[in-house]
């Protein structure tokens, strides 16, 4: 992801103990990899798209640095909080494109479509974020891998670093997630 791994996690641990400056200079840090996921969510949308991958990444500040009960661990935790946060406002920003268009029926989205990011409608958004409940409902650790891998673009090391569990693991769990999230959308 990154080069400043060690910086981040410093500044970070400066922000939860209390040292409010400290947000000023992890910005810089952190903003090319947040504007990085923003554009390849973002990319293949319909043209004219009217959220665009400045205005996701300040929309993603505002949340993350607006809310002092967040108790930040080190630079893998901040992505994957980031990438939560980066799915809830893609999927109001659908629900509200789905709203402006008064309605509209429910579709099949392809996997590769949802892996990629590829959302030609609203509905496709909001059809993956409907699966991917399903799925923390059915596993919790499976959706947080998937939720990791596909919004916040982290490695699978990464991803066993943040749930302390073996990347072996995560890849399996990967792969079972995959293959459920194919069914569902398929059907």
């Amino acid at each position: 992801m990154d080069c400043h791994g060690g910086e981040i996690t410093r500044l970070l641990e400066e922000l939860r103990a209390g040292d409010t400056a400290a947000v000023e200079a992890l910005m810089p840090l952190v903003y090319n990899e947040l504007r990085r996921q923003a554009r390849h969510y973002l990319a293949q949308e319909r043209r004219g798209h009217s959220l665009q991958p400045t205005a996701l990444v300040h929309e993603v500040y505002l949340r993350l640095f607006g809310n002092a009960t967040i108790q930040w661990q080190n630079r893998a935790h901040f992505f994957a909080i980031a990438a939560q946060v980066m799915r809830r406002i893609l999927v109001d920003h659908a629900r509200s494109r789905r709203a402006d268009k008064r309605g509209g029926s429910w579709g099949k989205v392809s996997l590769d479509e949802a892996m990629i990011g590829s959302f030609p409608n609203p509905d496709d958004f909001l059809i993956l974020d409907e699966v991917m409940n399903r799925l923390a409902k059915l596993d919790h650790r499976q959706s947080r891998i998937v939720e990791l891998r596909f919004f916040g673009g982290l490695s699978e090391e990464e991803i066993a670093e943040i749930l302390g569990i073996s990347s072996r693991t995560v890849k399996r769990e990967w792969r079972l997630a995959r293959a459920w999230l194919y069914d569902q959308l398929m059907h």
